[in-house]
């Protein structure tokens, strides 16, 4: 299981005081308010700074980080991603898994046929989707509902589905 998760990405700057704006990868953003420390990564570094304040704009998140005071020490913090520890994440219901823990695990139809890996999870509004890449390299893109989403175990790697006639 992951021990970090993306909750964000800095998209840009914010004032000339140092903020960043950051696309929430996180359905709750108001879960920002409770972070008091955060990593951030990018592909040479990653450094962990402390949150001085949170405001939201629009569909994005402001955050001021603890010695980030100028734009210009905000703009060398563009496009790093917002990580934090497994243990800071947002407690989960039961039946409910995070994304990350899923993606990669094998999938399987309720006939005992292999139907490749799960690559992604994106919501539609409705209803998740996920995207499944068979042996072949093809996506299949299946509905995360009851009727085709059977049982998902974390322990053996693998997601059981049925599928649906017109799935594939």
């Amino acid at each position: 299981m992951q021990e970090f998760f993306e909750i964000g990405q800095i998209v840009n700057t914010f004032g000339v005081k140092g903020m960043v704006k950051v696309y929430p990868y996180t359905e709750n953003v108001k879960r920002f308010e409770e972070l008091k420390k955060v990593s951030l990564i990018n592909k040479n570094s990653k450094k962990e700074y402390e949150i001085e304040e949170v405001k939201y704009h629009k569909n994005m998140v402001l955050i001021k980080f603890k010695g980030v005071d100028t734009v210009e020490q905000a703009e060398d913090l563009r496009n790093f991603y917002i990580q934090i520890e497994r243990k800071d994440a947002t407690p989960l219901e039961e039946g409910s898994y995070y994304i990350a823990d899923l993606i990669n695990l094998d999938v399987y139809t309720d006939e005992g046929e292999k139907l490749g890996i799960l690559e992604d999870i994106f919501n539609t509004g409705s209803n998740d989707v996920y995207v499944v890449k068979d042996l072949n390299g093809k996506q299949i893109l299946l509905p995360g509902i009851e009727d085709v989403i059977k049982e998902i175990d974390l322990k053996e790697g693998k997601i059981l589905v049925h599928m649906l006639k017109g799935l594939r």
